[in-house]
């Protein structure tokens, strides 16, 4: 087979259209994706490589962010890659960029192609330390996640939880959780019940107009939990190919006792379901399994709804120069 160069790619359609035939697409190697981070102090470039049929192998949304005179490099859960050879041949592009002398270091967090007999994700690592590749200090994103199948019914969807939790999906109806569609003019309300969330769980969130440009830009679904007209808790889900992601998630500290959270995923994957989407994504969980990890118990609430764990690569680092590595490795995504 003819060896086939990348091309750059600057129309949104031909962009998504074709990364949507390869395995595994994820929101954040979306057009959208890219141009929200544009107005956020990156500037996209979009790679396509292609089989000598014309059949997209691999696609890299590239986010390239000034450092002084210097530049830093990153494809947030990129490379999409048809298989292994072409996830290689993705990294060995983002290698060449990586080695320009005005180039820091680049960063991936991609997971290799996943279809019915994924890759064993120790032998990529091993791949990426042979390449040159280093395990990253900074994991801008989460390296494992959650999936939910959702080609079930709703019967199935509650027959697959643990008891508690259809108990408390329940609990919630009978106390009138309600769930609806939020729209724009809620922006204000989510937001403020997403710092009372940040501030009692103990992690640090951007400013509004950050989460306002994202919600637009990515066409978000939000959805917020009432009862007797008062907001008590929210979601917000970004879609794209096959898949609803759990991206955002907010509550008050008053009324949790009316299990408003539980309401609400529950709503959230009928919603994704019924809108053609095959897998909910629940965006995070914990690095180790075990008990001493952060996000034990967030995994066991997850797991409440008959999440299964699904384990990512995690963040590589490629820095030629290790001396300007150092002293840029604060720029994140």
């Amino acid at each position: 087979m003819a060896r086939m160069s990348w091309q750059i790619i600057n129309d949104r359609a031909a962009w998504d259209n074709a990364l949507c035939q390869l395995p595994n697409p994820h929101v954040l190697q979306s057009w959208a994706w890219g141009e929200l981070k544009s107005r956020w102090g990156w500037r996209p470039e979009r790679w396509r490589l292609d089989d000598d049929q014309g059949n997209p192998r691999a696609m890299l949304q590239l986010l390239r962010r000034k450092v002084g005179p210097l530049s830093v490099l990153y494809a947030p859960k990129g490379p999409c890659a048809r298989d292994l050879a072409a996830y290689e041949d993705a990294l060995a592009f983002v290698e060449r960029k990586a080695k320009h002398p005005l180039v820091v270091w680049a960063k991936v967090d991609g997971d290799p192609f996943y279809d019915d007999s994924p890759p064993r994700m120790d032998d990529v690592r091993a791949r990426l330390r042979e390449r040159g590749w280093a395990y990253s200090a900074q994991q801008v994103q989460f390296r494992n996640t959650m999936f939910t199948s959702l080609n079930c019914s709703d019967d199935d969807l509650l027959k697959q939880m643990k008891e508690k939790t259809r108990y408390n999906v329940r609990l919630a109806e009978r106390r009138g959780v309600v769930v609806r569609r939020a729209t724009e003019a809620d922006y204000e309300t989510l937001y403020a019940m997403y710092a009372e969330t940040g501030q009692r769980d103990g992690f640090v969130i951007r400013e509004a107009a950050y989460y306002f440009d994202v919600w637009r830009t990515m066409s978000a679904i939000p959805l917020l939990a009432e009862r007797e007209g008062q907001p008590l808790a929210g979601v917000v889900l970004l879609c794209f190919a096959n898949r609803a992601w759990y991206f955002y998630g907010m509550s008050k500290t008053e009324g949790r006792e009316h299990m408003p959270t539980f309401a609400l995923q529950y709503h959230a994957m009928r919603w994704a379901r019924d809108n053609g989407y095959a897998i909910y994504d629940w965006w995070g969980a914990p690095d180790k399994l075990d008990e001493t990890d952060s996000m034990w118990g967030v995994y066991r609430w997850k797991q409440g709804f008959g999440a299964e764990f699904v384990e990512g690569i995690g963040a590589w680092d490629f820095a030629p120069n290790k001396l300007l590595g150092k002293m840029a490795n604060r720029v994140g995504g």
